[in-house]
């Protein structure tokens, strides 16, 4: 529950700052991406579509993706999302905790627009 809400969270921050953050706003400008995390069973899920400067999301498991974050379990997701330390999801992806499926230079694309308003 609390990972869902974590997904919820973040969607709702990067729309809110779609608007509000100037560097955001033109670093999503020319982008036309759609984000899925989830975990490996997909019972948490959401995506996160950027669309040329406009963010929307959708919960659920979507088969239609330029990226997928998947994570182990929700606690995993939950910790290592949340963990202050630059390196977590690196060494979550090297644990084999966090599998990046489709374009992987989108999940780099996509971990730091969020540094840049978290």
């Amino acid at each position: 529950m609390k990972f869902s809400l974590l997904l919820f969270a973040l969607a709702q921050v990067l729309k809110l700052k779609s608007k509000t953050h100037k560097a955001f706003k033109k670093y999503i400008s020319k982008a036309k991406v759609r984000v899925l995390i989830k975990t490996a069973d997909g019972k948490h899920a959401r995506m996160i579509v950027f669309d040329k400067g406009k963010v929307s999301s959708v919960a659920g498991d979507q088969k239609e993706f330029d990226v997928a974050l998947v994570w182990s379990d929700a606690n995993t997701g939950f910790s290592v999302m949340t963990d202050k330390k630059s390196d977590a999801s690196f060494n979550a992806a090297a644990e084999g905790k966090l599998k990046v499926l489709g374009m992987s230079v989108y999940a780099q694309w996509f971990e730091d627009g969020v540094k840049l308003v978290m």
